[in-house]
C-alpha cells in the first residue's frame, strides 16, 4: 500500500505558495463549506487544504483531517499550531483498515477527496466510509489530477462511489484537474 501513497518530501512541495495560481483552496472549496460544518478530508497531507478549511468552518465548525502519514500529520499539526487553527481541526491516523471514521456516522456536511482517491487499494471501502460518516444530503467533492488519472480511471472511481449510493451533481464551474460532485440523499 505504501508504494500508492504521496512520499512525505512531496508534501513539501505542494505547501508551495504559487499553488493557489493553479489551486486556490478558498475557490475550490468556498463555495461547498459555511460556518459550523463537520468537514471532513482524508488524504490531508501537509494540510494545504486543510487550514483553509478550518478558516471557512469557523470556530463552531471542525475539520476532520485524516492521513496515513504521520509525518504527514506532525507537519500539520505544526502548521496549525501556528496558524492558530488546531482547536477546529480534528488530526487523525489513517490505518491500513480504513479511515477510523467509524465515530463520525451521520455527522458530517462535507467532505472533500482532493487528490487523493486513486492512491486507495480499495476504492469501494473508501466510498463507503465517507458514505457513513456524511449526513443525508452530504456531499463529497472528488478531484484527481490529470497527470495521475485519465477519464477511463476516473469514470471508474465515480462509478464506484454510485454503486455505494452517491449521486452525481451538476457543478457550476469546473474546480480543476478530474472532479466530481457527489451527494448522499436525503433519507
Amino acid at each position: 500500500m505504501d508504494r500508492l501513497v504521496c512520499p512525505p518530501w512531496v508534501g513539501y512541495l505542494l505547501l508551495n505558495p504559487l499553488r493557489k495560481l493553479l489551486e486556490n483552496p478558498d475557490k475550490i472549496l468556498g463555495r461547498f463549506v459555511r460556518e459550523g460544518m463537520t468537514v471532513l478530508e482524508p488524504g490531508c497531507g501537509m494540510g494545504y487544504f486543510t487550514l483553509p478549511l478550518a478558516r471557512m468552518v469557523g470556530p463552531k465548525g471542525r475539520v476532520v483531517a485524516v492521513e496515513i502519514q504521520g509525518k504527514m500529520l506532525s507537519v500539520l499539526e505544526r502548521r496549525a499550531r501556528k496558524a492558530g487553527l488546531l482547536v477546529r481541526i480534528e488530526l487523525r491516523h489513517a490505518g491500513a483498515e480504513g479511515l477510523g471514521v467509524e465515530d463520525l456516522s451521520g455527522q458530517v456536511d462535507f467532505a472533500a477527496a482532493l487528490h487523493m482517491v486513486h492512491e486507495m487499494p480499495h476504492q469501494s471501502a473508501f466510498f463507503g466510509e465517507v458514505w457513513k460518516a456524511l449526513k443525508p444530503g452530504g456531499r463529497l467533492l472528488v478531484v484527481e489530477p490529470r497527470g495521475h488519472v485519465s477519464q477511463h480511471q476516473f469514470e471508474q472511481t465515480v462509478a464506484a462511489a454510485e454503486k455505494i449510493g452517491f449521486k452525481p451533481e451538476a457543478m457550476s464551474s469546473k474546480v480543476g484537474g478530474r472532479e466530481s460532485l457527489l451527494t448522499k440523499p436525503p433519507a
